[in-house]
């Protein structure tokens, strides 16, 4: 059994017999050259997105430029400003829309430039399902794990690995499959397991839409478009209800609203909620919107929101289900991508922005992903572009979902105090264990561990289910001899 047949798996295991009502959306990520707009251009000219006066326009933009196929630049369909036509590059996040007769599709096509990560990030944030392409010719550079580690630390499931230019490797099938390879071991690091694994022409529409078994009979696994018709969309019923309060509507004594977007679960009046992070407990009493009174909303809706009893809620504040809420703390443990030349610094303090709530910050790294070798490294800052662990202390009480669970309410950006650039993006892992609380009860266990054995234990699913009753440190061996020392002599 070859690589390719192990790693080209269905990304669901039957195909819908009716047209999928929901969109998918899609992002595609690599490095700088392995054609992701030609790619994203080829599927807009395959199914039919392009209206005449746009191909028209493309094949007047494309003279003197055609390849030996006599095809248009399908680029051109992508990198709309004249900075990423001068450049022969993408700067901005374009997105585009096409459809199938299954299925329709929003794609975002993000930066290659390792200085445009935060472009990317941004791409990923949304998407469900990833298409990473791959130069045949080349093979995985540190730029492809940084968008994979990216896409996956930003929630994303599906990946779909394009290799791509394969016809310029005379479609080599060895070099196809020890690349398949090559990319498993890594993913397996980062807890990727849905990979659909795809050898392609781009340029020559091979894989894409059409099949290109003509060229390579040896590989019998779906299109891309046949793959994308059967990803699944994120599902945001993950937790109970949240509403972040954008806005309390008083338009007169006798109406109090709570605006915002739901952003999970659903309600209907009658449901018990609470307001956090205050505890106060209410029950729905009305759901409005611009234009008339509802009987439920989901995830999605802006709504206004009005309860059955007068309490004290502000913007920032967030309404959850009684029986199904958000964490609710000082101190938690997230991941982050640093954005700005000036990086993230340990002890720093940062505005955290999470939906509309807006709250100070101190900002510990711990450790950074070291992208060559896929191993986390303890670190005390974190440049820019890096991706890196980090503990958020607040001044208030903090409100999270994990991002795993609720990619709104546990997403957030940083933002510089002094400058008001945003410094980085990141995702709440959860909240983080008093240090008060290692003492109460009995059965501690303090353990010293190598940095790399300690990784492993904490990416095992029993560690990630019991997170929050566990302290960690991260310590030179000076520092635990120091620690076991001390602990030593207070027995």
């Amino acid at each position: 059994m070859t690589a390719a047949n192990v790693l080209t798996l269905p990304l669901s295991e039957s195909a819908k017999a009716v047209r999928d009502s929901r969109p998918l959306r899609l992002i595609t990520c690599g490095s700088v050259d392995d054609g992701k707009s030609t790619l994203i251009g080829r599927l807009l000219w395959d199914t039919k997105a392009i209206k005449e006066d746009q191909a028209a326009t493309l094949r007047r933009d494309s003279t003197g430029k055609q390849n030996d196929l006599g095809l248009p630049d399908f680029a051109l369909l992508l990198d709309g400003l004249q900075a990423e036509r001068e450049q022969g590059i993408t700067i901005d996040v374009a997105y585009r829309y096409f459809a199938t007769d299954n299925r329709s599709f929003i794609v975002a096509d993000t930066p290659g430039h390792e200085q445009y990560t935060r472009n990317m990030a941004t791409g990923a944030s949304t998407a469900d399902l990833a298409i990473l392409l791959i130069d045949a010719r080349v093979g995985i550079l540190e730029q492809t794990r940084r968008h994979a580690t990216i896409a996956s630390l930003l929630g994303i499931k599906q990946f779909v690995l394009a290799i791509n230019k394969i016809d310029l490797t005379n479609y080599d099938r060895a070099g196809f499959d020890k690349i398949a390879h090559d990319f498993k071991e890594f993913a397996d690091t980062l807890g990727i397991r849905q990979i659909t694994t795809i050898p392609m022409s781009a340029l020559k529409g091979e894989n894409v839409v059409y099949s290109g078994a003509a060229s390579m009979p040896w590989y019998t696994g779906p299109t891309l478009v046949e793959a994308l018709e059967l990803a699944t969309v994120r599902s945001s019923q993950a937790v109970g209800f949240r509403l972040s309060v954008q806005r309390v509507s008083r338009p007169g004594e006798s109406f109090r609203g709570y605006q915002g977007t739901v952003a999970g679960g659903a309600v209907k009046p009658g449901d018990s909620v609470m307001i956090l992070p205050s505890g106060m407990v209410a029950n729905v009493s009305k759901i409005v919107t611009f234009d008339l009174v509802r009987n439920a909303a989901v995830a999605g809706d802006a709504i206004t929101l009005v309860l059955d009893r007068q309490v004290d809620v502000s913007r920032g504040d967030m309404i959850v289900a009684i029986d199904n809420q958000p964490q609710v703390g000082l101190s938690f443990d997230a991941q982050i991508v640093a954005l700005q030349p000036e990086g993230i610094h340990s002890g720093k303090r940062y505005w955290l922005k999470s939906g509309s709530r807006r709250q100070r910050v101190q900002v510990m790294p711990v450790s950074q992903l070291e992208l060559k070798s896929g191993a986390w490294k303890a670190a005390t800052s974190l440049p820019m572009n890096a991706i890196g662990k980090v503990r958020l202390m607040f001044d208030e009480q903090a409100i999270f979902d994990p991002y795993d669970q609720n990619r709104s309410t546990g997403a957030f950006i940083l933002i510089d105090a002094d400058t008001n650039n945003t410094v980085a993006g990141g995702m709440v892992s959860g909240k983080r264990a008093s240090i008060d609380s290692m003492d109460q009860g009995n059965g501690r266990v303090l353990l010293s561990l190598p940095a790399d054995l300690a990784e492993q234990i904490m990416a095992s699913e029993l560690f990630a289910s019991r997170r929050d009753e566990a302290e960690i440190r991260h310590m030179t061996s000076a520092q635990a001899a120091e620690l076991w020392a001390n602990a030593a002599s207070d027995i």
